[in-house]
């Protein structure tokens, strides 16, 4: 690590915490050859895989677009801010246990239908008529009946 101060090469650590809940190292280092002190934070890299579309078409996964489509089904929704952060964490590990380097677009769909469904089932069929394109009144009835039967179960 460059000391910020005189650009030298070399530094000394001379404590390291757990900083932001666990992901990340504080650590307070010494430079050797000027003696100031600073700060650095570690964290761990997480790739996404890449998205494969249903054209066949690859792309980077989007944070954001999976943000906007959750914002999108939760518009004027009892759900707090935290609730929302919380579900996009949890899809985005889900995302990466999966283990691939692709996944299609469709099984990402699928776990945001899973991760709505338990927070807000508005929310859920709002995402599933644009998700899965329900032409009529009759796809929404359907899912509606399917949800249902899916909350009885549990």
């Amino acid at each position: 690590m460059h000391c910020p101060f005189c650009n030298a090469a070399d530094s000394k650590v001379i404590d390291s915490r757990l900083a932001a809940e666990g992901s990340q190292i504080r650590r307070r280092r010494e430079c050797i050859s000027c003696g100031e002190r600073f700060t650095t934070f570690e964290s761990y890299e997480v790739v996404m895989p890449r998205v494969t579309k249903s054209d066949g078409k690859n792309e980077p996964f989007d944070e954001a677009k999976l943000r906007r489509s959750l914002m999108h089904a939760l518009q004027k929704r009892p759900v707090t801010q935290e609730q929302i952060e919380t579900v996009i964490s949890d899809i985005q590990l889900q995302i990466r246990r999966l283990g691939e380097r692709d996944v299609r677009s469709r099984t990402i769909g699928e776990i945001v239908m899973k991760s709505l469904f338990a927070l807000d089932h508005v929310a859920y069929v709002r995402f599933a008529s644009v998700y899965q394109d329900f032409q009529d009144i009759d796809a929404f009835r359907h899912q509606i009946e399917q949800m249902q039967a899916r909350g009885q179960d549990h």
